[in-house]
Parts: structure tokens; C-alpha cells; sequence
């Protein structure tokens, strides 16, 4: 990303923020924080920490065969 498209992001982020509840505004400026941090040189992919998914596990038998009451 170039860094006009960063600024410009910036400046998104920052008015949505100002409208935004407590929360939202945390998590909006956070990420205003991760555009800062960005590397000024060449553009360069980046990655993303990513939270992994959390094991899926198939429910019991017993509630996919029930009698179909509620």
C-alpha cells in the first residue's frame, strides 16, 4: 500500500471513530495504530496474525434424532 492510500485510510478511520461508541472507537484506533506502524519503504505483503478457528465438534446424536418436539 502506498502511503497516500495509508493516509487517506487514516483520516477514514479517525472520523468514523469520533462518531462511533466507546468500543468501536477502541477497536477503529487500534487499527488507525497498525496503519501508523507500517514501514514507510517499499510496499511489502504483510501478515496478518491470525486467530486460529476454534476445533469444530459435531453436537451428540441425540439431539440431531430427537422425537422433533421443541
Amino acid at each position: 500500500m502506498d502511503e497516500d492510500f495509508c493516509r487517506e485510510q487514516v483520516q477514514r478511520i479517525r472520523a468514523l471513530a469520533e462518531r462511533a461508541d466507546p468500543f468501536t472507537r477502541r477497536r477503529l484506533l487500534a487499527l488507525v495504530g497498525r496503519y501508523d506502524a507500517k514501514p514507510s519503504g517499499p510496499s511489502r505483503p504483510s501478515r496478518v496474525a491470525e486467530r486460529p478457528l476454534p476445533a469444530r465438534t459435531t453436537p451428540p446424536a441425540s439431539i440431531l434424532s430427537g422425537s422433533g418436539e421443541a
